[in-house]
């Protein structure tokens, strides 16, 4: 039994500062699992509530003023957005992302749902790509003639433009689930019309890619924290990390028109990036893909300063591709 036991206290991933997953089932995060309340944001004035999907899914939605003011008169973007962490990390309301997505509704005039889905290990995948696919099939209730009831969606969404997005494995979500809105479609005849919005994306695969060099450690443990999160995988040519992979759904499937998909600099998973633009335009996918790369950055650098020139200007060219 006492081998039993220090067998069970095994790490099988540890992310400095971020996590520590034991072979128990046990998990340690050293941050972002503490939610702040929904507020009006004194800064920028966006205003921000929560909506129980179900017993497993939440999401938070933020509302720019100017949506309240009537100013022109027009309806918004809506984005539905999936926060990162590796799916093992983060909590839709932590101070983090509360702070961030305010900022990006008053940038881009948009309304922002957030979602908070389950996270591995306690719930390994498919668990957050099907809690998110609630999420946005509860979103796409409110496109007109709906049963929604969620006014800020239905009095001042416009669902011509409805978008996903996400940075990481939030990224790799909005991937996935416009791939699945090709397959099975939305409720209310809704489309992803407006596009995708992939930040930093999560994907993996065989062989070695020069962005990898970056961070030799952090390359090694997003391949580990794979394994951790989808314990059934096939590895790193699994379709849901690898969407380039052999016997992976043809990316012609991809439930929209457009795509904009932000790189940074010394990013492990940068190249990985730039193979799925490749790979997406190769595909025989009738859209059109933005590829923006900021210089001297890391993975995720905006959620660290999102005020910096930087961010604001990924953030800016999210903005425009928002409101197209």
């Amino acid at each position: 039994m006492a081998g039993s036991g220090a067998s069970d206290d095994e790490v099988v991933l540890e992310i400095e500062h971020c996590i520590r997953v034991f072979k128990s089932g046990r998990v340690e995060r050293y941050f972002g699992s503490d939610p702040v309340p929904a507020s009006t944001d004194a800064g920028t004035g966006v205003a921000s509530k929560d909506r129980t999907i179900s017993p497993d899914v939440a999401v938070r939605l933020y509302l720019p003023p100017l949506a309240t003011e009537g100013v022109d008169g027009k309806k918004l973007p809506v984005l539905v957005y999936f926060h990162g962490g590796g799916f093992v990390l983060h909590t839709a309301f932590n101070a983090v992302f509360h702070a961030y997505l305010s900022s990006l509704a008053a940038r881009a005039r948009a309304i922002v749902v957030s979602v908070d889905y389950r996270l591995a290990p306690e719930h390994p995948l498919p668990a957050a790509y099907d809690d998110s696919w609630q999420a946005l099939r509860w979103v796409a209730s409110h496109a007109p003639g709906g049963a929604g009831e969620e006014p800020w969606l239905a009095d001042h969404g416009d669902f011509s433009r409805l978008s996903l997005g996400g940075e990481s494995a939030g990224a790799n979500i909005a991937h996935h689930l416009a791939m699945r809105a090709g397959a099975e479609g939305l409720p209310r005849g809704a489309t992803i019309s407006g596009g995708i919005v992939l930040v930093h994306p999560y994907f993996l695969g065989h062989g070695k890619v020069p962005s990898e060099d970056s961070d030799p450690v952090m390359a090694e443990n997003v391949v580990k924290m794979w394994r951790v999160v989808c314990p059934q995988t096939t590895g790193v040519d699994d379709p849901w990390i690898n969407p380039l992979a052999a016997g992976a759904p043809t990316m012609r499937g991809l439930a929209c028109r457009r795509a904009l998909v932000c790189l940074a600099e010394t990013d492990v998973v940068r190249d990985r990036g730039r193979a799925y633009c490749d790979g997406l335009k190769a595909s025989g996918w009738a859209g059109e893909v933005e590829l923006l790369e900021v210089a001297g950055q890391g993975h995720c650098f905006h959620l660290v300063d999102f005020t910096c020139d930087d961010a604001v200007r990924q953030d800016d060219a999210i903005a425009r591709f928002l409101n197209l």
